[in-house]
């Protein structure tokens, strides 16, 4: 039988176990009041070296263009993102976020894609759009609304999403990441027109294709 000090004991050390995976789960808070990415540093880390703060300057918070509108027509899914991160501005690094300036022509698309790092809230300028994400298997709930001008919508970490603009005039959303680097994976671009290809028994066996339609897929990407 364990004694009761035996038993506290247990508990105080499954409680600490659990606090490591919680802070192990998270992103460290700033331990400064900025860490402006040093882009030319030769060093690898998690992110990004902050440059020494005496040399940081207002630049390194500060970007311009998002009121110019993308070209839409140099793709064929007709949208345009033009993107604000630590790329972008320096000074986003280690904060958490980032911003993104969506054009869509007319009937124009950002097609399904993920984002592996980010969560993102979306707002409409311009236009009228419908939007969805799909849930995780095995429900994989299609969850979709239309949004006009000054709606909001949310699109949860990971979790495939896309945008179509159902007008006959051009749109405009802006959004914001929680994550200065959030990345992106279009679901076709990943899946088709993968880097060394995917075997095509494979595509055909998941997407329920025959061999030939597969390659003519991974043709066009």
């Amino acid at each position: 039988m364990v004694s009761s000090f035996g038993t506290k004991i247990l508990i105080i050390g499954f409680l600490s176990t659990m606090t490591c995976f919680v802070a192990l789960a998270t992103d460290n808070n700033p331990l400064q009041d900025f860490c402006v990415a040093d882009a030319n540093s030769p060093v690898l880390v998690n992110g990004l070296v902050c440059k020494d703060p005496k040399v940081v300057t207002e630049n390194d918070f500060f970007t311009s263009g998002l009121n110019v509108a993308g070209d839409t027509s140099s793709n064929k899914v007709g949208s345009n993102v033009t993107t604000v991160n630590v790329a972008t501005i320096p000074g986003l690094n280690t904060l958490g976020i980032s911003l993104v300036r969506i054009d869509f022509a007319p009937w124009g698309i950002n097609a399904p894609h993920t984002h592996p790092r980010a969560t993102e809230i979306l707002t409409v300028i311009k236009g009228t759009l419908r939007v969805g994400f799909v849930t995780s298997n095995p429900q994989n709930r299609h969850i979709t609304k239309v949004l006009n001008e000054g709606d909001v919508f949310v699109f949860p970490e990971g979790l495939i999403h896309y945008q179509q603009n159902i007008g006959h005039d051009n749109a405009v959303v802006i959004a914001a990441l929680s994550s200065q680097n959030p990345g992106v994976i279009t679901i076709a671009n990943a899946v088709f027109g993968a880097n060394p290809d995917i075997s095509s028994d494979i595509l055909a066996k998941a997407f329920q294709l025959n061999k030939n339609t597969v390659q003519q897929l991974q043709a066009r990407f």
